[in-house]
């Protein structure tokens, strides 16, 4: 016996399909429209999290009140690497882009 492991069922298309109309018909929030192709379709159809500009990694630092050790100590970084990331030197790549796309869209607070 065969499984299907790349083809999603009829049921989840429809499912999928249903979700889609709900979100273009304003039933739906984008949020929640979101989860659910994520879950159902995978990480890998979803586009990667949004570049962040260093004069934006100076901000949210600023915002929070952090000196660079403070900040790096959160994103589990280095000092020098926050150091190139605000000066522009180095771009944020792996998990310090999501943490800092987290604080971009959440706060700080959101990962104390």
């Amino acid at each position: 016996m065969k499984t299907r492991k790349n083809k999603s069922s009829r049921l989840t298309q429809a499912m999928l399909e249903t979700a889609r109309d709900m979100k273009d018909a304003g039933i739906l929030e984008e949020a929640a429209y979101e989860k659910i192709t994520m879950r159902h379709l995978g990480v890998k159809e979803k586009a990667g999290v949004a570049p962040i500009t260093a004069k934006e990694i100076r901000k949210m630092r600023e915002q929070a009140h952090m000196s660079q050790a403070v900040f790096a100590r959160c994103l589990n970084v280095t000092v020098g690497y926050v150091s190139q990331l605000e000066r522009g030197a180095k771009r944020p790549t792996g998990p310090a882009l999501a943490l800092l796309n987290v604080i971009h869209r959440k706060g700080i607070e959101a990962i104390l």
